[in-house]
């Protein structure tokens, strides 16, 4: 074998790796052991966490002379586990640049109806479209503009006024933005980095698509998903504002009241029954229930206070029945949660304008107001803001460092503020103003609601400040760490969302090792069963390969999720291949009364270029998903190209070496096979290609009938490709609750929709709920509206309080997962998905055209693999609806039909390859013989590849739970029809558009005669 000292150094150098990667699991699970010993007793929920949140950046292990590591250090340098096996958080952010190019216009909303309608068309049509937000704005200011430079609109604003000017055409205009639009997206991705830093979120991954303008964020093991999505989406524009007080408006909400009470508006909303405290006189009872008596044996009577319906409420107009006037300070009155928007709507009204002072503005607080008792009620309180010109006097960008403070006189939380640059200035200004108009409050705001209003007890000149709003010390310390980063450029907004909870990530860890284990040891007994000592080679050489996945992956940082850990199972199925194909070719020259040791040699040298080929074509369908996929499918094709590369480095290079080892250094024989499967599959004679006809029938009427499913019942989309809402909710045990009940249930409170429900994989009492309820809102905290929707509707089944409800460890009723797709990125992924279902075909065509210089195999490889790709869709909606488990199409689904094409194509190469050189070995026979002999020779290949592959495939189905299930069953069909298919329809397609085989090459051949034989097992 030549270049063996190479290949040792490549060898060592992946030992070293792995060893590398096992000390620095070994010296971060001694330090997380310490701390699970050291909160063992803790009653604090928190301990654990903050015991690793306080030696982060201390020094837990050196290397001398190289390297020191923090813990922060270690967990960066190893594979981290999926949110969906270690339970969590991600998010695909959009960063919304609508209201960035309308910032830096300087237009506001209604100056320019042209180039609000541009907006507000780009926007929706972005869901619809694969571009990005400023070459839609393009298109769609040039169908609106009736002829207008787009340069008008941005000229003014004093931005760009260097850059662009009145005749700037829209081309020049959009370029000048894309720069700096770019360099916002990054902004804002690198402020968001800071932030999740904050989050003390063990091994977060962010990852920035700047062709999209996305953020893809993971955090696994978060504990707080509410906090998270806020810190996230936050934009955190911190404004100080002048106010009114109640009397300057007051005599405003009474007469627009009557205004619209004259208009006749309905108020689209529920109005509650008003009461009033009255005093009643009652006789008083003893506890008998009698009438209590005098010394006179008169009635005792007693006054009480009772509550009675208020006899004005008719006397109210639309607003009044909604919205209560009256407050101290800035607050202005108040109203029920489920009135806000109608208010505000009506707040925003231009008829509104002329009974209220020009530049007041109102905005709601950020958190319901305390009742007497200081318990959180549904009310929030409105403030009247003095907008000046719109401009905020003093802003958030002045702020220098923030922290949390504790009152230790009252105990109240607060959020502590140190200017800088004019801010300690204007501040002096506005504060000394404030306080000679009687100690007028200032209103403090965060993204557009106030959080504080506090008085101006005495000008304060030193730059310093206290924001207070009734802060938990988790929400002050977020505020803090927010302010002290800095607002975001622009509004990032959530368009994709998945939760999964810890107990449901351990689920996934438990099964797919099970699958990954049993699946293991089933591919070895098989393997030593019938390669006998070859098969013990392969057990060693996957053995190594597994090992050197994990280590290349740590050393990677590469996150493993569930579908990494399908692909890694799946690459165990596919890694036998490369030894199946050197066995049987081995045990194919040995019939040949080759010589043991020439058998070897030759067995070895034969099965290269089928194994470079097979390899190829399915890292190139890896490489097409690892570009066009998102968040888990990209992880699952990182472990594909991984275990591809790790497969031919263990199967070719290091199985020769053990058998080169055994044989030649050792000098003892080696068997590849055992009595029982030495001639299994040989001397087979068969007509495979007289049996095309019937194949051609059979395909045709699965096929057809597939399409015909398609296009009348469809498939069973799943939430990656509709769009919308998904919720994975478990009941207790106790809880007798079917799929009907929920429906009806949810059908109200999701506006009348009726949702979907199915059971969960057959589990008891846990349900997957999908519906499109809002999922085309754009509105802030329209996640929240849909949850709190769903837990009205489960609430009415069997009572759960909300905050139960949405924690994935309460022991009641509770929502285990959830997955939130808006209809861009659910548009952007049916796109991709398709994309790369071209690319992968197109590229493998290509290769193939180039590797066999023949047309007619390209043909006929390309045209398996849309037979396979129709047949697998076929099966999934014929099937829908009838198989007890998951069919739904989803990224998972999209990552196996891609893995098939590469399966498939894997198959048809190795029979295309022994074509080929059949062609140069027997010139003088005809195509057909060919051809029947090229398959006899490679079937035993096919059906052991397939047979190992479907061993691990089977047991990921078992054990398997969700869309892993539907993965596994996705892949099961296009295994089997994958190794029909290139022996039935892709070698018949060749051979029926070739009209000879000719050979292409002259085939040196050597005598055995001189040989000598060492064995022949």
């Amino acid at each position: 074998m030549q270049g063996k000292g190479i290949i040792k150094v490549l060898l060592i150098l992946l030992l070293l790796v792995t060893a590398y990667q096992a000390l620095l699991w070994f010296q971060t699970n001694r330090v997380e052991n310490r701390g699970v010993s050291l909160c063992q007793n803790s009653e604090d929920p928190d301990c654990y966490s903050d015991y690793l949140d306080s030696i982060s950046n201390k020094t837990i292990w050196s290397i001398p002379l190289l390297k020191s590591f923090t813990y922060t250090d270690l967990k960066a340098a190893q594979m981290g586990w999926g949110l969906d096996l270690k339970g969590g958080m991600s998010a695909v952010l959009q960063v919304d640049l609508k209201e960035y190019l309308r910032k830096q216009s300087g237009v506001e909303e209604g100056q320019d109806p042209a180039f609000d309608q541009a907006l507000d068309n780009a926007q929706q049509r972005l869901a619809s479209v694969q571009t990005d937000f400023l070459s839609v704005f393009g298109e769609e200011w040039d169908k609106v503009s009736n002829g207008r430079k787009l340069g008008e609109v941005f000229s003014y604003g004093g931005v760009y006024t260097d850059k662009i000017n009145l005749n700037s055409q829209t081309s020049e205009v959009i370029n000048v933005l894309r720069e700096d639009a770019t360099g916002v997206v990054k902004q804002t991705y690198n402020m968001l980095l800071q932030r999740i830093d904050k989050l003390g979120v063990v091994q977060p991954n962010i990852t920035l698509d700047e062709a999209r303008d996305l953020i893809l964020v993971e955090l696994p093991g978060i504990e707080n998903p509410v906090r998270a999505r806020k810190m996230l989406e936050s934009t955190a524009e911190l404004e100080f504002w002048k106010t009114y007080s109640i009397n300057d408006v007051y005599g405003g909400f009474a007469s627009y009241d009557k205004e619209l009470k004259k208009l006749d508006v309905d108020t689209n909303a529920v109005e509650e029954e008003q009461f009033i405290e009255v005093d009643s006189t009652i006789v008083k009872k003893d506890e008998n229930g009698n009438d209590v008596l005098d010394s006179l044996g008169n009635p005792v009577t007693e006054v009480i206070k009772v509550k009675q319906k208020t006899n004005n409420l008719d006397q109210r107009g639309p607003l009044l029945k909604l919205f209560n006037p009256g407050g101290g300070g800035a607050i202005v009155g108040s109203a029920d949660k489920k009135n806000l928007e109608k208010i505000s709507e009506y707040l925003s009204r231009d008829e509104a304008k002329r009974f209220f002072p020009t530049d007041v503005a109102f905005k709601w607080g950020m958190k319901p107001s305390d009742d007497d008792s200081g318990n959180p009620t549904q009310n929030y309180l409105l403030y009247a803001i003095k907008t000046l010109n719109s401009e905020a006097p003093l802003k958030g960008d002045i702020v220098r460092s923030a922290s949390t403070y504790t009152d230790p006189q009252n105990g109240q939380v607060a959020v502590s503020l140190d200017m800088q640059g004019d801010g300690p200035r204007i501040w002096g200004e506005l504060t000394k103003e404030a306080f000679q108009k009687g100690q007028a409050p200032i209103a403090i705001a965060l993204d557009g609601e106030v959080v504080s209003a506090p008085s101006v007890n005495e000008p304060i000149l030193n730059g310093s400040s206290r924001i207070s709003g009734g802060f938990t010390v988790q929400e002050a310390d977020d505020l803090s760490d927010i302010l002290e980063i800095g607002a975001l450029p622009a509004k990032p907004r959530i368009i994709q969302e998945a939760r999964v909870g810890p107990t449901l990530g351990a689920e996934n860890i438990q099964t797919s090792i099970t699958a990954l284990i049993i699946g293991f040891v089933l591919v070895l007994l098989f393997m030593v069963a019938y390669y006998a000592g070859g098969g013990f080679v392969s057990i060693l050489a996957l053995l190594a390969n597994i090992i050197f996945i994990f280590a290349a992956l740590s050393n990677m940082g590469n996150v493993l999720t569930l579908p990494g850990i399908a692909g890694i199972v799946l690459t165990i199925g596919m890694a036998v291949d490369a030894n199946v194909i050197i066995f049987e070719r081995i045990r194919e020259e040995l019939r040949n009364d080759k010589s043991l040791l020439l058998a070897i040699k030759d067995g070895f040298q034969h099965s290269y270029s089928a194994i470079i080929d097979a390899n190829v074509t399915t890292i190139v369908t890896a490489f097409v998903l690892f570009y066009f996929g998102l968040g888990p499918i990209k992880g699952f094709a990182t472990v594909l190209i991984v275990g591809v590369i790790m497969s031919l480095i263990t199967a070719v290079l290091l199985g020769r070496m053990l058998i080169d080892w055994w044989t030649l250094d050792k000098k003892k024989d080696m068997s590849f096979s055992m009595g029982w499967s030495r001639n299994l599959f040989a001397n087979l004679n068969i007509d495979w290609l007289s049996k095309r006809k019937m194949a051609y029938a059979f395909s045709s009427v699965v096929i057809i009938a597939g399409i015909i499913s398609m296009a009348t019942r469809g498939f069973d989309l799943g939430v990656d490709f509709a769009g919308g809402y998904n919720y994975t909710v478990e009941f207790p045990q106790n809880v007798n609750v079917s799929t009907d009940d929920i429906k009806k249930a949810l059908v109200t409170p999701f506006g009348g929709a009726e949702p979907t429900v199915k059971t969960f994989d057959g589990a008891a009492n846990r349900y997957a709920i999908t519906t499109k309820y809002l999922v085309n809102s754009n509105e802030d905290g329209v996640a929240d509206k849909v949850f709190a929707k769903l837990h009205e509707g489960i609430n009415s089944i069997t009572p759960v309080k909300f905050e139960d409800f949405q924690n994935a460890e309460s022991a009641g009723t509770r929502v285990t997962t959830s997955n939130i797709v808006g209809p861009t990125i659910a548009d952007d992924i049916r796109w991709s998905s398709l994309k790369s279902t071209v690319v992968a075909l197109i590229l493998i065509f290509l290769y193939i055209l180039i590797r066999f210089r023949k047309w007619q195999f390209s043909l006929g490889a390309v045209a398996a693999l849309f037979h396979d790709v129709l047949f697998t869709l076929g099966i999934f909606s014929l099937l829908w609806g009838i198989a007890p488990w998951s069919l739904e199409i989803d990224q998972a689904f999209i990552a196996a039909i891609l893995t098939v094409v590469g399966y498939s194509i894997n198959d048809t190469v190795v029979v295309f390859d022994r074509i080929r050189e059949f062609m140069n070995t027997y010139s003088g026979k005809s195509k057909e013989e060919i051809i029947n002999m090229a398959v006899s020779s490679t079937v035993s290949r096919t059906i052991i590849t397939s047979l190992t592959t479907l061993f691990v495939i089977l047991m990921l189905f078992i054990f398997g739970s969700g869309s892993i299930k539907s993965f596994a069953f996705a892949l099961i069909i296009g295994v089997l029809v994958g190794t029909y298919s290139s022996i039935f329809i892709a070698t018949p397609i060749m051979a029926d558009a070739t009209d000879e085989l000719k050979a292409t090459e002259k085939v040196k051949t050597t005598s055995t005669l001189a040989r000598k034989k060492v064995s022949n097992p």
